[in-house]
């Protein structure tokens, strides 16, 4: 009996796209790291360049420029490129911005590496969500995102080995950044392997949405682009109102002990983890969308907890609730992209959504930040459930009136 073309093509692809999922684990491994390394490096590089404590807003406000710009323009360029390139020239561009950071010999430089790294970030962050939407299934984009936690996790303990050995912020950087120019190396290595099933048309399964190369003109045509990206930035923004603002609320509003505080926030990022572990073993049987409508309604409730304060005890376990409860929000909405603007449109809307997430991080907290120093810090809370309950209110509103396609992608 003669193969069919689908089969051979199904029997043919199954273990070079294990080593892809790999190898876009370390990735986003290796993405999380360099966010983890400027906390604990600071305090050196602001002896070693003599500049103000305040002068990290220049780093941070450059690498954002970068990353909105390479998010925003990731569907035109791997429909130009190709995913596999895309990712070998952003993990070069991030590796040169984080070993720039140790050679330059003036603040000013450095802070305008900060653009070519945040150009790299970018650009690896959404070429690789664009690739996972297209051809794996939302519990692989939940177990993506976990390693990106990991990522974050290894940076500080990266710069602390580098702080106690060599006494030197330089050499943690120059490490995370040499790792980023292996990355580079190995998706050079592979590229024929991450542009096989977008070259071969002649196969009878359906079109992937990295074959399309939709216009961007065009796709920011279509209201559901922007109501996508508008569920990012809310989404991600109530993720970084709550990272950054709680302890604060813990320690100079409720009165709790900074290190018992810490050690609180600290579990708040490891339920979050969890939460995407977990997610990733059930995200099939669920569904995307009663993952994101359930994950929300449990945030609702950690929220509505942590803002009626009952008891001492019932702050860790809102943190805790809120944390495992957002963790799959991100990465299912990523998977769910196609059903929501239509699979034409998908590639060029995950950058959008990308950049919509840059900005959700730098503008939604500092405008929480703003409230409660002229209200209260109690302020906090009560925006998380307003946050969360916008999120919940346009979902509903953007899957009510999305495009009616097949989105289910292919399972490893």
């Amino acid at each position: 009996m003669r193969e069919s073309p689908t089969s051979k093509w199904i029997r043919v692809k199954s273990y070079p796209q294990i080593g892809l999922v790999v190898l876009a684990f370390v990735a986003f491994i290796a993405l999380g790291m360099p966010d983890g390394l400027l906390g604990v490096a600071w305090p050196g590089v602001q002896e070693s360049f003599s500049i103000s404590l305040d002068s990290v807003e220049w780093l941070l406000t450059t690498t954002v420029v970068g990353y909105l710009a390479s998010s925003f323009l990731s569907g035109p360029l791997i429909a130009r490129f190709g995913v596999g390139h895309v990712l070998a020239m952003s993990c070069a561009l991030t590796g040169a911005g984080l070993v720039g950071y140790t050679l330059v010999p003036a603040w000013w430089m450095m802070a305008l590496l900060g653009v070519v790294t945040g150009l790299g970030a970018g650009a690896i962050d959404a070429g690789l969500n664009t690739y996972v939407a297209a051809h794996f299934g939302a519990g692989l984009m939940q177990w993506l995102h976990a390693c990106y936690g990991l990522g974050v996790t290894l940076g500080p303990i990266i710069m602390t080995a580098a702080l106690a050995r060599f006494d030197s912020w330089r050499v943690g950087y120059a490490v995370v950044g040499g790792v980023q120019f292996a990355l580079a190396a190995c998706f050079a290595l592979t590229l024929g392997m991450w542009e096989r099933d977008d070259t071969t048309a002649d196969l009878e399964r359906p079109k992937k949405l990295t074959e399309y190369q939709t216009p961007l003109g065009e796709t920011l045509r279509e209201v559901s682009v922007w109501w996508s990206g508008l569920l990012f930035f809310l989404a991600v923004g109530a993720e970084g109102t709550l990272g950054t603002w709680t302890y604060t609320l813990l320690v100079e509003s409720r009165g709790i002990e900074p290190e018992v505080a810490g050690l609180w926030v600290g579990g708040y990022w490891a339920m979050f983890t969890a939460g995407r572990v977990v997610a990733g073993l059930v995200a099939k049987r669920l569904g995307v969308h009663r993952l994101v409508i359930g994950s929300l309604i449990v945030a609702l409730v950690g929220a509505g907890l942590l803002w009626w304060d009952p008891a001492r005890g019932a702050n860790l376990l809102a943190v805790a609730v809120i944390g495992f409860a957002i963790a799959p929000i991100f990465p299912a909405l990523m998977s769910g992209t196609s059903g929501r603007v239509g699979v034409q449109y998908a590639a060029n809307t995950i950058g959008v959504q990308m950049a919509a997430t840059g900005l959700g991080l730098a503008i939604v907290p500092s405008l929480v930040g703003v409230l409660a120093d002229r209200v209260s810090l109690e302020v906090v809370p009560v925006c998380l459930l307003g946050l969360f309950a916008g999120v919940l209110g346009l979902y509903a509103l953007v899957v009510r009136s999305g495009v009616e396609v097949s989105t289910k992608p292919d399972e490893i």
